[in-house]
């Protein structure tokens, strides 16, 4: 199992690093089994695979959590979540950056995520992951509903490299958008953004990225944010909220381009418009950009669709569809990542603790992360493939992961996939 030992490895060596030093100056407590606990709950998407793993270790001193997670212990769910409260989720990032160089390394994995070139796509978009009205912590954000009543809810930027055409998607490290220290406002999608540029944006420099997202962030500040970095960017441009813009490109006599597209038996047109050079505000030392649209119009002519775009990247007959496309992609961090986050299994939205610190930072990232692993095993990982393959859907697939250790152990991940695979016997059971 060269792929996901690869990825528990690097998970466990930073799990290791979480030190809880709350006992005192002199004494700490390492605290990988807890998150590694928390985390395979995750991965095997089952709420009861902890318990079903204590019974077998109180019957037979041996479990799954043992053989396939190396915990030596399982942990009670009161003391996972108290034991990782106090730990900070960004210890984890470097794991996210693993599955990138797992795909890098192997031939042609992360090709398939290249556009336009050598580019790769990176999506950025916000969602919540926790609302309450009555249980809070310092890390939690406020607003008002009804009569007055504050409502606390938890939420963050989401990253994600994504494709048109592949339908794989990988998470990147997520930021938190929470009350900063020395802030008047209340955090926000676009300075999460900011942050997160700072923190990851020279890491991913290489992979040539070009960052997408909605209308929020075709703000002269977060461009020159990506720009800083060596990025670049195709950010939705709303007419309503670029007037600057719109007055530019009326009356000009823009430039035009059409493909015809079959759907079936039926023909449909693309029609691309674009400019070079408008200036992104008004005011001293505007950013200029490349601004473009795509209508899609239907056999009688009536548009079905319009969106328009702002990119630094140049634009043309020969690219401005690939481009559309690209920018069309954000889509993917919505409907291929936040909802599958929270309809198809991992429960994200789901209150599996919130703590006092950063427990529902830590959860929400170890949940990611097991996305993450199951994708990446999905792309570069043959015997997992082959066990997917011969299960079917997701849902199906974790169901048989999770029935079928909740009463036989298996010796390894290869002897548990190799039996998913019909590749050999399932094991006595104990």
């Amino acid at each position: 199992m060269p792929v996901l030992g690869r990825l528990l490895g690097s998970l466990r060596r930073c799990l290791e690093g979480f030190l809880d030093t709350r006992r005192g100056t002199n004494s700490t407590y390492r605290i990988a089994d807890f998150g590694m606990a928390a985390f395979s709950a995750f991965f095997m998407q089952s709420p009861s695979f902890l318990d079903y793993q204590r019974r077998l270790e109180d019957d037979h001193a041996r479990s799954n959590c043992q053989t396939l997670f190396d915990i030596p212990k399982i942990p009670t769910d009161n003391r996972i979540r108290d034991m990782l409260d106090p730990a900070e989720p960004d210890l984890l990032y470097p794991v996210f950056a693993e599955s990138v160089a797992i795909l890098e390394g192997m031939n042609g994995g992360l090709d398939k995520f290249r556009r336009l070139g050598k580019h790769v796509l990176i999506a950025l978009d916000g969602t919540e992951y926790f609302t309450s009205k009555k249980i809070h912590c310092h890390n939690c954000s406020t607003r008002q509903r009804g009569k007055g009543e504050k409502e606390y809810f938890h939420a963050m930027l989401g990253a994600t490299m994504v494709a048109p055409g592949h339908d794989k998607v990988i998470p990147l490290e997520p930021e938190f958008i929470a009350p900063q220290d020395g802030a008047e406002k209340q955090d926000c999608e676009n300075a999460a953004a900011k942050r997160w540029l700072a923190a990851h944006g020279e890491h991913y420099a290489p992979h040539n990225p070009i960052y997408l997202g909605d209308d929020l962030f075709s703000r002269q500040p977060l461009c020159e944010a990506v720009r800083a970095v060596n990025g670049h960017f195709i950010f939705v441009c709303k007419p309503s909220s670029h007037p600057l813009i719109q007055e530019y490109i009326s009356g000009v006599d823009l430039q035009t381009h059409e493909e015809i597209v079959k759907r079936g038996k039926n023909k449909i047109v693309h029609r691309y418009r674009w400019i070079h050079d408008v200036p992104l505000r008004d005011g001293k030392d505007p950013l200029k950009v490349n601004w473009f649209e795509i209508e899609i119009l239907n056999t009688s002519g009536e548009v079905t669709y319009r969106n328009s775009f702002i990119t630094e990247l140049a634009l043309g007959y020969n690219n401005v569809a690939e481009l559309a496309a690209c920018g069309r992609a954000r889509w993917k961090i919505e409907n291929e990542t936040f909802n599958v986050l929270k309809t198809k299994g991992y429960h994200i939205e789901h209150n599996f603790g919130h703590g006092k610190q950063h427990l529902a930072s830590i959860l929400v990232a170890l949940n990611l992360l097991a996305f993450g692993f199951h994708t990446t095993c999905d792309i570069a990982d043959e015997l997992w493939r082959s066990a997917r393959d011969k299960i079917g859907p997701r849902r199906p697939f974790f169901n048989h992961l999770a029935s079928i250790t909740s009463f036989l152990i298996f010796d390894s991940w290869e002897d548990l996939l190799q039996t998913l695979a019909f590749k050999k016997p399932p094991p006595r059971p104990p």
